[in-house]
């Protein structure tokens, strides 16, 4: 049963502003996959710690890398943890409406949260010294985006899903 309200039952406009909320935020998630994987060798952990802490004693580097700032690093983390925070949290309410079962809308409304807690605040970290940061980074940042396509794909299932009529 739906947390607050099923989400098939909801008027036409509000479905379309879902489905275009959809859309858009899929658009600016899978371009920024596309970024992390430009900047970080493919997502592998010595790209990630390149990424943030630079490649200038590799003197067999391709690309040239300096570490980031103390600013940068806090720009990266804020600006990330506040806008991720609100994405999946609207993502969150919105699985919500469906009809998924226990565990699994369990995990869909708070991994996405905890990862971004993990991967942004292991940036950090990793850029404070702690080179294991990287795999934690490595995977939550895996789990979010696992998250992410299921919650929109479950979304999307919901909203062209015509509701059964029951007659009694």
């Amino acid at each position: 049963m739906a947390l607050f309200g099923n989400i098939q039952t909801f008027p036409k406009e509000i479905k379309g502003l879902i489905l275009l909320y959809l859309i858009v935020t899929s658009i600016g998630f899978l371009s920024a996959l596309q970024f992390v994987n430009t900047t970080t060798a493919g997502g592998s952990p010595k790209g990630i710690e390149e990424n943030y802490l630079g490649n200038e004693d590799d003197l067999e580097a391709e690309e040239l890398k300096f570490a980031k700032s103390e600013k940068q690093i806090l720009n990266i983390v804020h600006a990330h943890m506040l806008s991720m925070g609100m994405l999946f949290f609207i993502l969150a309410f919105l699985v919500a409406t469906t009809p998924v079962k226990n565990p699994i809308r369990k995990v869909l409304l708070y991994e996405p949260l905890i990862s971004v807690l993990l991967t942004f605040g292991g940036i950090y970290f990793l850029w404070r010294g702690m080179l294991w940061m990287k795999y934690v980074i490595l995977v939550s940042g895996i789990a979010m985006t696992i998250s992410y396509i299921v919650s929109v794909g479950i979304l999307i299932y919901w909203l062209f899903k015509r509701k059964t009529i029951t007659i009694s």
